[in-house]
Formats: C-alpha cells, sequence, structure tokens
C-alpha cells in the first residue's frame, strides 16, 4: 500500500515518513498531501506559545495527559525555529514529553527550520493535516520564544494560547512581538510565584483596552503547570473557544483564510522556481551580461510569470 492509504489506516510509521516528505520539500509530499486531503480537517488543532522558560512544554504535558484520559487521539508538533536538532529528539524541557512516547494515542513529533524559516509555516501546516488525517481529532503546536517565524507558524491553528510568567518585562515583550492580537486564550503559568496576580491584572486589561469589540474575550488563566494546578480550566478554556469559534462560523473563516494563504504561498513557491530555473538554466540568463543598468527586472519578471521566455521551461 502507498503512504497516503496507510496513513489513513493509522500506521504510525507511514505518519513519519510522510512528515519527514514534508520537512524535505520531497516533491512525492505533493502527492501524500492530495491523497489524505478529504480526509482532514475534524481536528481541533491548538497552538502553545511564549517566552522560553515559561513551561510551555509542562503546560502541554499536563493537556496530553488530560485529553488522553478523555479519550482523544493526539499529534503533537514541537517547533525550534532557531536551532536544528536530528532524529525527530525532544530538546530541553520538552523531555517531559516523552513520557507519553509509549502511547499509541499519542504522536511526537519535533520540527527545526533547518536554515529555512520561511518554509517552516508551510511544513508545519502540512504537518497537522496528515496528523489529522490519521486519526486524531487534538492536535499540539508548540513553538519556542515569540518571534516572526512563531507568530507565522501559530497563524495555522485554531485556538493559540499564549503562556508566559510572572517574570518582569514578560507582558511587555509580548506586546512588542505584536503576539497579543493573535492570542485567545493567556495563561500565566509558574502562578504560585510572587507577581503572578500583577501580570494576570495586567494582562486582562491589555485585552479589555485591545479587544473592547472581539465576541471572543480572551482568558487569562493561572496555572502552576508542574502541580497541574489551574490546567484544568485551562482545558475548559480551550474547550469553550472551540465550541464559540464554530457556532460563530469563525473557525471556518480562519480555515478559508488558511486555505487562501496556502495557496498564495504554493503559488509564490512555484514561481519563484520558475523564474530560478529560466535565469540560471534558460535564456532569460543571458540577459543578464554586460551593462547591466539597461535591464528591466520587471519586463523580465513578466515573461517569466506569463511563460513568455522563448527558450527553455
Amino acid at each position: 500500500m502507498d503512504i497516503a492509504t496507510r496513513l489513513l489506516e493509522g500506521d504510525v510509521r507511514a505518519l513519519a515518513r510522510a512528515i519527514r516528505l514534508v520537512e524535505d520539500r520531497d516533491p512525492a509530499a505533493e502527492e501524500v498531501i492530495r491523497g489524505v486531503r478529504g480526509r482532514a480537517g475534524a481536528a481541533h488543532v491548538v497552538g502553545v506559545t511564549g517566552p522560553p522558560g515559561s513551561g510551555k512544554s509542562t503546560v502541554c504535558d499536563q493537556l496530553i495527559t488530560r485529553w488522553r484520559k478523555a479519550g482523544h487521539r493526539v499529534g503533537v508538533i514541537a517547533v525550534d525555529p532557531s536551532s536544528p536538532f536530528s532524529g525527530g529528539a525532544i530538546l530541553g524541557d520538552r523531555v517531559r514529553m516523552q513520557r507519553h512516547t509509549g502511547d499509541d494515542g499519542v504522536y511526537i513529533r519535533s520540527m527545526a527550520a533547518r536554515g529555512h524559516l520561511g518554509g517552516l509555516a508551510s511544513a508545519a501546516r502540512e504537518a497537522i493535516r496528515l496528523i489529522d488525517a490519521s486519526g486524531r481529532d487534538r492536535c499540539l503546536l508548540e513553538t519556542v520564544g515569540v518571534g516572526q517565524s512563531e507568530l507565522e507558524v501559530m497563524q495555522t491553528v485554531d485556538t493559540t494560547v499564549v503562556v508566559t510568567t510572572p517574570v518582569s518585562g514578560d507582558s511587555v515583550q509580548i506586546l512588542k512581538a505584536g503576539i497579543l492580537e493573535i492570542a485567545d486564550i493567556f495563561v500565566v503559568n509558574k502562578a504560585d510565584v510572587p507577581g503572578a496576580d500583577k501580570v494576570a491584572r495586567e494582562l486582562r486589561d491589555l485585552v479589555r483596552q485591545t479587544k473592547g469589540t472581539s465576541d471572543w474575550k480572551p482568558p487569562v488563566v493561572q496555572t502552576s503547570a508542574t502541580s497541574g494546578a489551574g490546567v484544568d480550566e485551562l482545558l475548559d478554556a480551550i474547550e469553550r473557544h472551540h465550541v464559540a469559534i464554530a457556532a460563530s462560523g469563525e473557525l471556518e473563516r480562519r480555515r478559508r483564510e488558511r486555505l487562501q494563504a496556502e495557496i498564495e504561498a504554493i503559488v509564490v513557491e512555484r514561481a519563484a522556481d520558475r523564474a530560478r530555473r529560466e535565469l540560471e538554466e534558460g535564456t532569460m540568463g543571458s540577459e543578464l551580461s554586460g551593462d547591466l543598468r539597461g535591464v528591466d527586472p520587471y519586463a523580465i519578471a513578466d515573461r517569466i510569470l506569463n511563460a513568455n521566455t522563448g527558450g527553455a521551461h
């Protein structure tokens, strides 16, 4: 059987192989994605992000445990946009999630940028689609930090959870990163540390100021993930958010926008490949020799996009 068929039947090795094809930008990945497309779309995809050291992986570990007790099948994509790591290893505090690796109902995969951040959001989106099609109804996407690459990755999920701590400046950094705009739920983790109540109040004030007209008011949940305190409240907020956006049509709108963004990204990628091919291997390259001051890049770009190259394709 082919990879797509085995994946749809729940074969974990086929799922791992398919995600590897996606990460490697292998042309065969397109056929696999096409083969499972009609079976994806049922999973609730939850993104978890926030400053390093805020306890995101511990929060994820607690969510996985509760979802499994409720009978859900879970997939986890742990994204590291900054430093590549091999073999699907979970680095740093993500080692806590490894206790779930012996559970057939939990699939955990690490994903690194490997030097090309531009394709990271696309790879994460496709990996989520594959996990969804494999029959897992809950998917967690965890990223390190709150930079631009993490924001792009977070735009592939249904519910975004931003985890912060009582450490001074965290809420300010969240604002600077612009992540306040995409957060659906805020978590102040390590709530037993002095200053947690203050950070929670600041975040609630920010929500009131910036999302006063929104139908969904992002709640601020205080947790101590190592002990599990507050995690049930967080889980309830996640489920309530999903129900709310499904009922209002917001979920469908988000997924439509994501599909549009995906199509645009594919067009851009293929156009760039065509341009590179024509400039390096086709007749267009000869026009970049000699006096470059007379070269009209707009005209050449139009010819490439219109496939009016007059030469090799």
